[in-house]
């Protein structure tokens, strides 16, 4: 991975919302799953952005 893609990551996850944070924590799967799925949004979303602007 380069290092642009892991600061891209990290940009994304230092900026996660407590909720996400609180949610990828528990014990609640339900709660869980959408917290990953929404995680793994905001990182595609960033990770496209970063690809944009290469272009």
């Amino acid at each position: 991975m380069t290092q642009e893609l892991t600061d891209a990551i990290l940009r994304v996850v230092e900026r996660a919302p407590q909720w996400i944070r609180r949610d990828l924590d528990t014990k609640d799967p339900v709660a869980r799953v959408r917290a990953e799925e929404t995680l793994a949004a905001m990182i595609a979303v960033a990770l496209d952005s970063q690809a944009d602007g290469e272009a």
